[in-house]
């Protein structure tokens, strides 16, 4: 009898969850066996501080990429928001399912505006921070990590007056009743938010083909476009930075914002194109960095 196929994924009630949404579908398209591998990442043990002081998107990937070089697994499934710009040579992102609800949710206020003068706003997202300090300058930012259970207890002993949270995340624990949806128009979401991605060695052409047959295109390629903007932007997890790309026909529109830490300071724009033009991710993040000040510029690679 074959082995059965190794997913690794974190500990996290959500990346369970996205983990056994990938091996269903694995099975209903291939009907093999599969595995799943809970493997503890750097950043499910350090709570306390914001990713950019302590190593980055990297906390969440480094230990599954070991388990992937050395062979534990076979491939790992990843929320693609957290997944590094620039990756190792050796390990491909060889398929991305159907991607969720994009935007974000706010957690203990029906609006940014209904928020009580001076509100605390619990995140560790630099964009998120962002977007609400260009809404309500009058808001402070409390650091919250860990998974989505964590911060709303942390919401619940009132450590902040209202949270934000990734719809896509709540719908997958079965809480859609958590939270007003906010409006694209008033927080653009972060690259590849709502997407899973699944990667694998990149030699593994065994592996390659079984999650080819799952990949969904559309996704796929706007996830992709988002990326590449990031990376021609040279942002990291400092940055507060904005993107959401969608297909148009047989076009994709991506658009995107960068904004200062106080988000007192952004540019947006926006760049539709076709699915070969490969440089038009990096026309949007130049043309960016063109218009914006310099107090902006200074927090990208500008």
């Amino acid at each position: 009898m074959p082995s059965p196929l190794r997913i690794g994924t974190r500990g996290s009630p959500l990346a369970l969850w996205q983990a056994d949404h990938v091996a269903g579908m694995i099975r209903a398209a291939q009907g093999i066996e599969i595995e799943i591998v809970p493997i503890r990442t750097s950043g499910d043990r350090v709570q306390d501080r914001a990713l950019a002081e302590i190593g980055g998107k990297a906390l969440w990937t480094k230990e599954l990429d070991r388990a992937l070089i050395e062979g534990e697994i076979d491939l790992a499934v990843h929320s693609m928001k957290d997944v590094e710009t620039i990756r190792p040579a050796e390990i491909v992102i060889a398929a991305m399912p159907p991607r969720a609800d994009v935007r974000d949710r706010l957690v203990g206020a029906v609006s940014l505006a209904a928020l009580p003068p001076n509100p605390r706003v619990g995140t560790a997202s630099p964009r998120r921070a962002a977007q609400v300090r260009r809404a309500r300058p009058d808001a402070q930012t409390v650091l919250f990590r860990g998974n989505v259970d964590t911060r709303l207890r942390k919401l619940a002993e009132g450590e902040a007056d209202a949270t934000l949270l990734a719809a896509a995340g709540l719908d997958r624990l079965g809480r859609s009743d958590v939270g007003v949806t906010m409006p694209i128009e008033q927080m653009l979401p972060a690259p590849a938010q709502g997407a899973i991605g699944i990667e694998t060695l990149t030699a593994n052409s065994r592996v390659r083909a079984l999650l080819a047959a799952i990949d969904h295109a559309p996704t796929s390629r706007c996830v992709r476009a988002e990326r590449a903007f990031l990376e021609a932007l040279g942002a990291d997890c400092h940055s507060p930075v904005a993107a959401l790309a969608l297909a148009d026909g047989d076009f994709v529109m991506l658009r995107a914002e960068i904004l200062t830490e106080d988000g007192s300071e952004h540019e947006v724009g926006e760049v539709h194109f076709a699915p070969d033009d490969i440089d038009a991710p990096g026309r949007l993040a130049d043309s960016l960095l063109m218009r914006a000040p310099p107090s902006l510029r200074r927090l990208f690679d500008a």
